[in-house]
Parts: structure tokens; C-alpha cells; sequence
């Protein structure tokens, strides 16, 4: 760059010939006429393209190197490696020409990203009631005196951006359809498209291009609500740019500025509010006025909402001889009468139903318990049980689901199992649920141990007087005087034995 620097000079500045220049450079007439007439500075050399043994097999290492790309950074091969498989393929040439090949490729791949691949958006624009977008994230709160994880829904209307967040304990396909009633209640509609990414819960298997295999429970609420799935291409999230903003927004005014809640419902309550509220401080940006002057608009556009979609997975269980199935590590209790059979279980966000039959056979409230330090617990419900003690009274003594009984039950059997016959007659007692109301039979108990009398038959005498309504305590009658014996009875049975005979004739012996 210095020598064609100074050949310029002398040409230009100094008007030295040609002939002069090329004899104090050395160089011939021609060459330095050359670089005068280009009016370069700095020489380039092309180098020519030579062939490489590496070419036919080109195609196969780029190949590679996309596949190595989707993989994580441990499970990926070295160059090395792919050096020695493309040797098996026949490959003889050097590994310093395939790891330069590597070093290129992941060097225009860098700059591509860096460059065209990075930041190049479409901005979209959606018709009121068009669609919606929904996603999941994971944030923190207080519920229930301790900090705990959180699966977060985020369901937001591609429009009127109107949004709604709500909290459950984990991803599962019950908790996603109870998500999307709550936000269609909260919208008071239903759009006609709903743009998901590809999660588990509703996409079986990711095909070539927009083709999915979508779960058969997923379909089935979509056509309930009546609107059609959307999936966005493998890790594009800014294919749903909104709903992923959300979630970014909602960490510094919603998570950040939270209070401590007893409970889970108490959270979501509270989040539905803030969202709402959320909705008028904020304005829409696109469009005149805020969000929810926006929504207000939009709601026409909306599907009517439907009735709730019964959003529950179903598993078969069998009842173990005990009249327990066990779920998520937890035990419930069934009727004994289905004890050693199969069951149908209907799992819901707070709830499990057992049916069997076609029919209801019970329900119990959900636990879900996130830490695995501890033991899996057992739910009884004492009423399961009573077939099978009415066959073995004595079970009920030290029966575990008998524990879990209303107070004035356990004070009564305390006071029946000792007495002989007692634990029989303690069962009768508690059988009576199966035919009256239970809190008739409560309040029997309840009136016959105040009243000092813990006794099976005062049981059943008190509880056909609730039954039909008649008193229970009589009140107190004063006869009057007229009235008045004037001779007390005795109790003498003697007097009896004058019935035998009567005028000498003997009647009974």
C-alpha cells in the first residue's frame, strides 16, 4: 500500500515518466501503467478456486452441522468426530480442511443471525374477534403462609390486547382447559382463533411445516367453543409477539407488586380484578382509547360463550381390596362395593370424580403436593366403609377411616364399644346415613347424649321423631287434683294368683 502510494506521487505530483518510475521500482511499464489507469491503493490478489477433496461430501457436513445445531451444546459432536464419520463414508482428506469448513460455515451462520435472520418482522394487524393468544410461564408468590411456584396462563385478545392471567400448580390438560373457560367468561366471548406454540398439552407430534398431530382431548375443546387452533412454527415465540410481551409485562405489574394470599382461589380472584383494572389504566396503543374501551368494541364481534367444557382426563384405576386407587401419589377412598373392580377416573383442577357404571359413584377434593419429601397421603371418607363393617363390627374399633368422623359419632362410640354388643349396635347407628339425611342422624346422637341415654333404641326413637316431625321433648304436664289417685297401685303380683280360680273352678294351672 506504501510503494503504490509512492509510484502515485511520482506520477501525479512530481510528473516523473513512466520510463524513470519503472526503473527505481523495478516494475515493468505496463504494470504500473496498470495501477495509474485503475487508481487503486491497494493491490488484491484473487486466489483462483482450486477443487477439494472435501466437495462431494459438502452437502452431508452442512447437514450435519444444522442437525448438531438443534441439539444442546453437551450432546454435540466435534469436528473431529465428524472428521472420522465422514472417513467411514470414504472421505481421505486432512481434518484441517473440515475443521476450516466447520470454522466457515459457523461463521456465516453468525453473521446471517446477526444480520438478515435478526429483527426482520411483519407487523400484523387482526380484525376484532379475529383471534386470541395464549401461553405459560412460571412466576412466584405467597399462598398459604410459604412462596411457592406457580404455572401462570396468559390468554390475550390479538385486537383489543384485552388479557386475563391465571395462576394453577401445574401444565396439565385439565388446568388449560379450565384456563380458557375462565378468560372466555372474562371476555364474554369467544374469537374465532386461538395461536398456541407447540406445547405438549395439545400438540401430539410436530410435522413438516403446519402440519401437527393435535391432541384428541385438545380438538375436542376446540370445537366445543367452536373456534380453530393456530400453532406457530418450532421456537418462532414471535409469532405470538403479543401474548409474549404480556408475559414480560406482567412480572413488574403484576408478581412484583403482590401480596401474601390464604389460598389459591383467593390469588386468581385477585388477579382477575388487577387484570381488568389493568385494562382501563392502559392505553391501547394502536388504536384510540385504552384497552378496554377497545374490548368494549370488539365484544360484538365475539362468539357468544357456550356452556363450560367439561375439560376433565380420564384414567382407569382399580380399587384395591382396601376401597383405595391412588393418584399423584395419593390415596382415595371408593365405595366397598366396588372394591377389586376397575373405576373410570375424571380428574379436574380441584376436584376427582369416580365413576363407574356410567354413573357418579363419589368425589373428592384434589391434593397436589409439589415437594416429594414427603409421604403421599390418604383421603378416607368413613362412609365408604360401612358395608364392609356392617359385615365386621369389629373393625370399627381401630378402623383408620372411622377416625376422620363427626365429633358426636366418635363421643358415642366411645361410650357403645365397651359394653357387650356394642360395636354392633354402633354400626346400626352409623348405617342410618344410608337412609336418612345425615345431619337428621347427627342431631339424633347429639339430642341422646345430652339427654344421658346413648342407646341404640333412644337413637332410632329420636330420629323417627325428626323424621315425622313430632317433638322431641315433651313439655311438662301438671295434672289436677281431681285427677288424683286416691289409691296408689302396688306393685304386687300376688294378686294375680286369684285369676286361677274363680267360684271354686280352677281355670289355669
Amino acid at each position: 500500500m506504501g510503494f503504490l502510494s509512492v509510484i502515485r506521487r511520482w506520477a501525479l505530483r512530481d510528473k516523473m515518466p513512466i520510463r524513470e518510475i519503472a526503473r527505481r521500482t523495478g516494475l515493468s511499464r505496463n504494470t504500473i501503467k496498470k495501477y495509474l489507469r485503475a487508481g487503486i491503493t491497494e493491490p488484491r490478489f484473487q486466489t483462483p478456486a482450486r477443487p477439494s477433496k472435501l466437495d462431494p461430501y459438502a452437502e452431508k457436513l452442512s447437514g450435519w452441522l444444522v442437525t448438531e445445531q438443534r441439539k444442546s451444546r453437551k450432546d454435540r459432536r466435534t469436528a473431529k468426530q465428524m472428521h472420522a464419520d465422514l472417513v467411514q463414508l470414504g472421505y481421505d482428506g486432512s481434518y484441517e480442511r473440515v475443521a476450516a469448513f466447520v470454522r466457515t460455515w459457523k461463521g456465516d451462520r453468525q453473521r446471517a443471525q446477526q444480520t438478515t435472520d435478526r429483527g426482520t418482522f411483519v407487523p400484523l394487524v387482526f380484525q376484532p374477534g379475529e383471534a386470541f393468544q395464549f401461553d405459560w410461564s412460571e412466576d412466584w408468590a405467597h399462598v398459604g403462609g410459604e412462596r411457592i411456584k406457580l404455572q401462570v396462563a396468559h390468554i390475550k385478545l390479538s385486537h383489543s390486547r384485552a388479557f386475563l392471567v391465571r395462576a394453577y400448580l401445574l401444565q396439565t390438560h385439565e388446568m388449560l382447559f379450565d384456563a380458557h373457560w375462565h378468560a372466555f367468561r372474562v371476555f364474554e366471548g369467544v374469537p374465532g382463533r386461538g395461536i398456541y406454540d407447540n406445547m405438549r398439552t395439545a400438540v401430539d407430534r410436530v410435522g413438516v411445516g403446519k402440519k401437527r398431530d393435535v391432541n384428541a382431548r385438545f380438538m375436542a375443546m376446540t370445537r366445543h367453543y367452536v373456534f380453530e387452533p393456530d400453532f406457530c412454527n418450532p421456537a418462532a415465540g414471535w409469532e405470538k409477539g403479543q401474548v409474549e410481551k404480556n408475559v414480560r409485562d406482567a412480572r413488574h405489574r403484576l408478581w412484583q407488586v403482590m401480596p401474601a394470599f390464604p389460598d389459591l382461589d383467593a390469588l386468581n380472584l385477585w388477579l382477575e380484578q388487577r387484570c381488568m383494572a389493568l385494562w382501563a389504566e392502559t392505553a391501547h396503543g394502536g388504536l384510540p382509547g385504552s384497552i378496554a374501551d377497545v374490548w368494549e368494541a370488539e365484544k360484538p364481534a365475539l362468539m357468544p360463550l357456550p356452556t363450560a367444557f367439561d375439560g376433565y382426563v380420564e384414567q382407569s384405576k382399580r380399587v384395591s381390596p382396601t376401597c383405595l386407587i391412588t393418584f399423584d401419589r395419593n390415596r382415595y377412598s371408593v365405595p366397598a362395593s366396588f372394591a377389586n373392580r376397575p373405576v373410570s377416573l375424571h380428574i379436574y383442577p380441584e376436584r376427582l370424580v369416580i365413576v363407574a357404571e356410567g354413573h357418579m359413584v363419589c368425589e373428592h377434593q384434589r391434593i397436589i403436593e409439589r415437594s416429594h419429601r414427603h409421604p403421599g397421603r390418604v383421603i378416607y371418607d368413613w362412609r365408604h366403609y360401612l358395608a364392609v363393617v356392617q359385615r365386621k363390627p369389629g373393625a370399627l374399633r381401630n378402623g383408620a377411616p372411622f377416625a376422620e368422623m363427626p365429633e358426636a359419632f366418635r363421643q358415642l362410640q366411645g361410650q357403645m364399644l365397651p359394653k357387650p354388643g356394642g360395636d354392633r349396635e354402633m354400626v346400626e347407628i352409623l348405617s342410618l346415613v344410608l337412609h336418612h339425611d345425615e345431619q337428621a342422624v347427627l342431631c339424633a346422637v347429639e339430642m341422646a347424649l345430652d339427654a344421658g341415654v346413648p342407646t341404640k333404641t333412644h337413637v332410632l326413637n329420636l330420629l323417627h321423631r325428626l323424621v315425622d316431625g313430632t317433638p322431641a321433648d315433651q313439655p311438662n304436664v301438671t295434672p289436677p287434683k281431681a285427677l288424683t289417685l286416691r289409691k296408689e297401685p302396688e306393685a304386687n303380683v300376688a294378686r294375680y294368683d286369684g285369676l286361677r280360680t274363680m267360684g271354686g273352678t280352677r281355670h289355669a294351672s
